[in-house]
């Protein structure tokens, strides 16, 4: 089985999406390790706030079949197939990392890039798994995440619940 980390984000109703979107997760996978929920501005276009978390999964499907599988998710929950990178959605969700898989695998490159360059990504990342370290560069998510320029980029916790279970709460 591999240890998978997923990123998911949503500005579109994000509270339902990101919930649904756990809720499929939880039915394909089993038990989710969640980090907090945070809120950021849009990157690279202007649009609502997102909200995002990072989840991790164990799962035996290659990764080309769970990237499949992932983006079935995102259309059955409202993503356009032909939807962009810099645009609003109802529900994202990337592979992050793949065990400690280093390359490209059909549409996936691993590590995602967007890891040591967005904060919405590497927080969640750092509180969820700290002393796991990037495939490439090595260092654990939380040497990653204190070195990380904060400023550049801010991202605030929120509060969230799911099924019935605090996620995060906000401040």
């Amino acid at each position: 089985m591999a240890r998978v980390y997923l990123g998911l984000g949503s500005n579109i109703q994000p509270e339902h999406y990101l919930g649904a979107g756990l809720d499929a997760l939880h039915a394909l996978f089993g038990e989710l390790a969640l980090s907090s929920v945070y809120e950021g501005a849009a990157i690279g276009f202007e649009g609502r706030p997102f909200l995002n978390l990072v989840a991790r999964i164990e799962t035996a499907m290659p990764i080309e079949v769970l990237a499949a599988t992932l983006r079935e998710l995102e259309v059955a929950h409202g993503r356009r197939p032909d939807a962009t990178r810099f645009e609003s959605r109802r529900l994202d969700i990337d592979i992050l990392t793949y065990d400690q898989c280093v390359g490209c695998y059909g549409p996936v490159t691993l590590p995602r890039d967007e890891i040591s360059h967005n904060a919405f990504v590497l927080r969640p990342l750092a509180e969820l798994a700290p002393e796991e370290r990037h495939p490439v560069l090595g260092q654990t998510y939380r040497a990653l995440w204190e070195a990380y320029d904060k400023a550049s980029q801010q991202v605030f916790p929120v509060a969230f619940r799911w099924r019935g279970r605090v996620i995060s709460r906000a401040g």
